[in-house]
């Protein structure tokens, strides 16, 4: 029986029952860690850009677009809460003061740096 162009190439096949199926195993990839941006950015990307998110996806370019998105979103997020926090002037001396204030300007704070973050990373 002459050979197959896949088995000319270096590939196998394993019997399976009556069927011949090729070994074919996709390459290593590293591990990536992918937070809360991360994932909502490729909620954003399956849901609106579907093309866009299939073709990362095959070429395996989603989970470090995924990997970079959640870490400059991060670091956006913290410098923005950081920044928020000293323009306000909330202290540990008002949480000490009046807990209950010190909680709504925080999810305040929060609040908005999410929603910056947001439209500068996830939602473009």
């Amino acid at each position: 029986m002459a050979k197959t162009l896949f088995e000319q190439n270096g590939g196998a096949y394993t019997q399976q029952g009556d069927y011949l199926l090729p070994d074919i195993k996709l390459p290593e990839q590293p591990e990536y860690e992918i937070g809360v941006w991360g994932q909502r950015r490729r909620r954003y990307l399956k849901e609106h850009h579907r093309v866009l998110y299939y073709n990362m996806l095959t070429q395996f370019r989603l989970y470090p677009h995924l990997a970079d998105i959640e870490q400059q979103a991060q670091n956006m997020f913290d410098s923005l809460v950081d920044e928020l926090l000293e323009q306000e002037g909330i202290s540990e001396q008002l949480k000490a003061k009046n807990q209950m204030l010190w909680v709504q300007q925080m999810n305040n704070i929060r609040s908005i740096a999410t929603e910056i973050v947001n439209t500068e990373f996830i939602y473009v």
